[in-house]
């Protein structure tokens, strides 16, 4: 996830550093001490979503995904290949003479990935500001599109308009408050029909804004009731208190929750109406 400048900063550190880099081991190493785990969540209910997605498309072509911030690919990693994030935690701060780095682990990972790869893989666009990185995934070939463009400033492309007619499913993990309601109109500006959408949304965040534009768009969001997910650990006092404090100016509290030291985020999900009528998110995704 990319942080563009352009959505609610509510005193998150910033990793700006981390998130363009010509290979993923930086964001990694720099993350992994901090427990950031939203896309080990995400992994499991884009795959539930997916599968759903799947049994009512019949034979039709693959799935077509499309991942909001999408960084270096990670969301795709975990949706199409036998891998979880710790392996890509193993994976990507291993150190050594002999550790690959940018285009030779690009290649590398090409040989890794297509060894793991799951039976019925969805066709994956990713769209970021972070040049570097999306051309990684692609080189990685984790991503079937990459496309490097800010939405929250200008339009989408001929091309990424293109791709995006017949998407499927939209995810995003980490974006939301980066991204806000423009991206996703400039997004449904360019599919053909109303794709689902699944958010993890911080819960510093308001997810009104986008769920309005979707309502608008046809689609009905619910909130996963039942939990919240932790996104990674406050990096230090000053994150946790701005933290405190936009939740509180959203008149929400923090036990059980952030108070354990972590970011929370909820699970949104947004369907057409008959979708969500024929089978309620509670039944949709029943373990979490």
């Amino acid at each position: 996830m990319t942080h563009t400048g352009t959505g609610t900063d509510w005193g998150k550190a910033h990793f700006e550093a981390i998130y363009n880099c010509p290979d993923p081991r930086r964001y990694f190493s720099t993350l992994q001490p901090l427990e950031y785990q939203i896309p080990h969540h995400g992994q499991a209910v884009f795959r539930a979503l997916a599968d759903t997605l799947q049994r009512h498309r019949g034979d039709r072509p693959p799935l077509r995904v499309v991942d909001l911030c999408c960084s270096y690919g990670l969301n795709a990693a975990l949706l199409n290949h036998h891998v979880t994030l710790d392996d890509l935690y193993h994976r990507y701060t291993a150190t050594g003479p002999d550790a690959p780095e940018g285009d030779r682990l690009a290649h590398a990972d090409r040989t890794f990935y297509a060894a793991r790869r799951r039976p019925g893989a969805a066709r994956v666009t990713g769209i970021d500001a972070a040049e570097h990185a999306v051309g990684y995934a692609v080189a990685a070939e984790l991503l079937d599109d990459g496309f490097a463009e800010n939405l929250e400033a200008d339009a989408a492309s001929p091309e990424l308009c293109r791709a995006l007619a017949g998407t499927d499913l939209i995810t995003v993990t980490g974006g939301v408050g980066y991204i806000t309601a423009r991206t996703f109109a400039r997004l449904f500006d360019c599919v053909t029909a109303p794709p689902w959408v699944a958010a993890f949304v911080l819960r510093t965040v308001s997810y009104r804004p986008v769920s309005a534009l979707l309502a608008r768009a046809g689609l009905v969001t619910e909130r996963l009731t039942t939990r919240t997910f932790r996104q990674r650990r406050f990096a230090d006092d000053a994150e946790r208190r701005a933290a405190f404090d936009a939740l509180a100016a959203r008149g929400l509290t923090v036990g059980g929750k952030e108070a354990d030291g972590f970011y929370h985020a909820e699970l949104y999900v947004s369907r057409p109406a008959a979708d969500v009528a024929a089978l309620p998110l509670a039944q949709l995704l029943p373990v979490f």
